[in-house]
């Protein structure tokens, strides 16, 4: 009895509009598609933010499904402070909140 109406429970709350996200509609067509975003920005400057808060910022030069990351050029910023400069870096998946694209300053 209780395996029945905790399955009946659980599939009432997924599918509840009370608890799904509204969907948004973009002009990006990169927006929707995680995939083509990260392909696109493959050898260009990136942010990549951790969970700690921690950023790194560099050319993203690899991924993969794990989204384990190798950087080139990068910089370490702290409450956007640099911290440190490396040539390298490689950075575990678990690590990362997400990856934005960097703007680089006109020089």
């Amino acid at each position: 009895f209780f395996g029945r109406t905790s399955r009946l429970h659980a599939h009432r709350h997924r599918t509840s509009p009370l608890h799904t996200a509204p969907r948004v509609m973009s002009k990006n067509p990169n927006a929707s598609n995680p995939s083509a975003f990260l392909k696109n920005v493959l050898g260009r400057p990136v942010v990549v933010k951790l969970n700690s808060g921690v950023d790194y910022r560099g050319v993203l030069a690899c991924l993969d499904g794990f989204m384990n990351i190798a950087m080139e050029q990068t910089e370490e910023y702290h409450n956007g402070q640099l911290k440190a400069k490396y040539g390298d870096a490689f950075i575990r998946g678990n690590n990362v909140l997400y990856i934005s694209t960097l703007k680089r300053k006109p020089a």
